[in-house]
């Protein structure tokens, strides 16, 4: 089983520059991502079968956030939030 994990550093901007031809090329069974910088339904990713996660910041829109991308069915999904520090 190949589980990749990758920081973007934004997925609107790398998905430009190609992110779906690798993404399909390295044809792994779960992919993270890291600091995706969007909300969910800021960009239509979606790949023929993979489920998808995506957790998006939520105290502030554009920051950090991640998603994955997985062919093995999880047995649960939980979104976890932690409170912002002030």
């Amino acid at each position: 089983m190949r589980l990749i994990s990758w920081n973007v550093n934004g997925l609107r901007a790398i998905y430009k520059k190609g992110f779906e031809e690798i993404f399909k090329k390295l044809d792994s069974e779960i992919f993270c991502i890291q600091e995706t910088k969007m909300q969910e339904g800021q960009l239509d990713v979606a790949f023929e079968g993979y489920d998808k996660y995506f957790n998006s910041a939520r105290s502030r829109k554009g920051y950090s956030g991640t998603a994955v991308f997985t062919k093995v069915k999880p047995l649960t999904v939980s979104f976890r939030y932690r409170k912002r520090r002030t």
